[in-house]
């Protein structure tokens, strides 16, 4: 499957340094698994986490979920160890902390030295000035809304409605839809709060984002439901599509569906929300 044209709905962090939640990730229904070796494991762990990590992606057992492997940052004293223990690991893509330019993504890129794709957490101020010329990095595949460090960096307040968010989550999805990245929203803190979730689920799908990066597998459900299309919006893609082709084999007329004109840009939404929801029903085989 296209990795930009398959689903990323759900993308939960796993620490790659717990072999039972290495284990539980093969069973729970998300798009994609963040294993990480950053934020998740302490110093102390990180160097044998480089090990567990490795033997869990080589048991395999993780399906059609993309598996991405976050590194410590190169500037620590991990990152380059990340890179060299696990760059042949069965992963489908590195995930770099705190990008702030494209050179950040080629130094990678010349560590992996294996062409592998690589995601970058966007969550430094300049990273997000800098998104537009990190997105066009040949190898760049993704990008992941770091909110949380984001907010520390900004000093803004955290508002249920993201406010003080806007403006990067926009310059996010704005860069990445100009070179065919992926775009993940951040994380929402409150893993017991499915209303909550929901809410900034909501706001990140109205936006245009792929999906949403998790903390806890309670969230998953809430998650997948809210980036996948609905059953109304399925049915309403069909009935434009039917309008539009009826129109265009007749040669003549406007197609209308419930009132509003139907035109071609219409019509490639329709399809790429049936495309999407056929992907999903694939992944759930």
């Amino acid at each position: 499957m296209d990795m930009t044209a398959r689903p990323y709905r759900s993308v939960l962090y796993i620490p790659g340094s717990k072999d039972r939640a290495l284990e539980k990730a093969r069973s729970l229904p998300v798009d994609a698994i963040i294993f990480d070796l950053e934020d998740a494991v302490t110093p102390d762990a990180k160097v044998d986490a480089r090990a567990t990590l490795k033997a869990a992606l080589g048991q395999g057992g993780y399906g059609n979920r993309v598996k991405i492997i976050r590194i410590n940052g190169l500037d620590t004293e991990w990152g380059a160890g990340d890179v060299e223990a696990l760059r042949d690991a069965d992963a489908d893509a590195f995930l770099l902390p705190k990008v702030n330019s494209a050179a950040d993504v080629q130094a990678l890129a010349d560590l992996l030295g294996n062409g592998k794709p690589i995601w970058a957490m966007m969550e430094t101020p300049l990273g997000i000035l800098n998104a537009l010329e990190i997105a066009a990095h040949p190898q760049l595949a993704g990008f992941v809304a770091g909110t949380n460090d984001l907010a520390k960096e900004l000093n803004c307040r955290f508002r249920a409605d993201r406010l003080p968010m806007q403006v990067a989550l926009q310059t996010i999805l704005l860069a990445a839809r100009s070179h065919n990245v992926v775009a993940i929203d951040g994380v929402y803190n409150q893993f017991k709060d499915d209303e909550g979730l929901k809410v900034e689920c909501d706001q990140g799908r109205d936006l245009g984002y792929d999906g949403k990066t998790l903390i806890h597998p309670a969230q998953v459900d809430v998650t997948n439901a809210a980036f996948a299309p609905s059953e109304a919006e399925i049915e309403l893609a069909k009935r434009q599509i039917a309008a539009f082709e009826e129109i265009e084999a007749a040669g003549q007329g406007v197609a209308v569906v419930d009132g509003k004109i139907v035109e071609n840009l219409h019509v490639e939404t329709a399809k790429k929300a049936l495309a999407k929801a056929a992907a999903i029903a694939e992944l759930a085989k």
